[in-house]
Formats: C-alpha cells, structure tokens, sequence
C-alpha cells in the first residue's frame, strides 16, 4: 500500500486546510485511515482517523468542532478539513492504512500556521 498526502502549506491563525492522502497498491476494502501529526520536538500524535466499518470518525480532544475527517465513496482517499487553524496545529501530518497489524504511512506534508 503507497500512501500519497497533499495539501499543506502556510496559513494564518484562523485560516483553513484541506489535506488529502490517497491509497494505492493493495487497498483492502475494510480498513483505518487516518492523521497524526508530529511537531518540532514533540512525539508523533493521534489527530483523526475514519474506519469503513464500526465507529464513526475519531477525534483528539484538541482538534474537535475544528477538523472534519472525511472519505471519498471508493474508499481509497481521506481527507482532513482543517477549519480555525491555530499556530500549535503547525506540524508535519502523516496520514496512515491500517487493517489489522498491517500498517502503513504516508511521508508526510507540513502544514504552518503562522500567528
């Protein structure tokens, strides 16, 4: 499975993103997918991910009522609307395909929100 994000950049606080990753290869029909991110030294962090079966949409507490995870109808790309930015969101994202113990990530995109 090869995962390609798009979508960062440079926005002001307040300002919004929309990211995008999209699955290729060996795309399993049920699986996770998701966003971390990962600050200048900070540890790598859960920020949403999105299951084609059993719970709905998952959210950190710090992103809530801000960031929209959604997927497209084929299933193979998700996508991170990232609404009223705030400088602390500034990170590089990585989306990641999850089924099971099978696991993989994208290289990431750096998204910055400038103050």
């Amino acid at each position: 499975v090869q995962l390609v994000e798009s979508g960062g950049g440079l926005v002001q606080a307040g300002g919004s993103l929309r990211l995008s990753c999209t699955a290729s290869g060996s795309v399993l029909s049920i699986n996770v997918m998701g966003w971390y991110r990962q600050a200048p030294g900070n540890e790598r962090e859960f920020v949403a991910s999105h299951a084609t079966r059993g719970d709905g949409p998952r959210y950190a507490d710090s992103v809530k009522g801000r960031f929209t995870i959604s997927r497209d109808g084929a299933r193979s790309t998700v996508y991170l609307q990232m609404n009223n930015l705030k400088p602390e969101d500034t990170a590089v994202y990585y989306c990641y395909w999850r089924y099971g113990v099978q696991e993989y990530w994208g290289k990431g995109t750096l998204v910055t929100v400038s103050s």
